[in-house]
């Protein structure tokens, strides 16, 4: 039930925004009671904690997975995009809640996911700072600026890129990866 009430809580969050959805939203929309609601959540702030911490602790995992796994700067760096669009087909929801209603986190928790996405953000700068001591990235581009922008360019997508549309997740970020790392090759 927890899992149902996470589900149903991004799909309002994602239509109606945080602030719009109620509790009774939620709970109707399931067909269940307040009772079942705060049996797994204290508050709705909370709920909205759970889906920012399991979506980032997520994206971290599968971060991990790719530097473990994968040779090569340029091919981890390009995993990492594809991850990142491939979550709009696959958790576009889930993503556009976490961009999206992050300010109505209190202060302690809007912390605890800054610095999770900080981490997320360090991974690839590192990912960078590697690449250019190997020389597989150009050496007069800061690494730090470069982690921005490759999370600019990925993270904003969540606002305009329909993956039913013309293109697919696997072409943009084809797309994406192939302007990146030919901008810093």
């Amino acid at each position: 039930m927890k899992a149902k009430i996470k589900q149903q809580s991004i799909s309002l969050f994602e239509q109606k925004g945080f602030s719009e959805t109620s509790i009774q939203d939620i709970v109707e929309a399931l067909g269940v009671t307040k009772g079942t609601f705060y049996y797994y959540f204290p508050s709705k702030e909370q709920l909205l904690m759970d889906i920012h911490s399991n979506y980032i602790d997520d994206l971290l995992s599968r971060q991990k997975a790719i530097q473990e796994t994968v040779s090569g700067n340029q091919q981890k760096l390009q995993a990492i995009v594809e991850l990142l669009i491939g979550d709009i087909q696959d958790q576009g929801p889930s993503g556009r809640v976490f961009f999206r209603e992050m300010r109505h986190l209190t202060p302690e928790n809007s912390q605890k996911v800054k610095r999770k996405r900080e981490q997320f953000r360090l991974n690839i700068e590192k990912l960078i700072s590697d690449g250019i001591a190997a020389g597989e990235f150009r050496s007069d581009l800061p690494s730090g600026m470069v982690a921005f922008a490759v999370l600019g360019v990925t993270n904003w997508s969540y606002q305009w890129f329909n993956p039913n549309g013309g293109i697919t997740a696997g072409q943009l970020a084809e797309i994406y990866s192939d302007m990146i790392l030919n901008g810093i090759t």
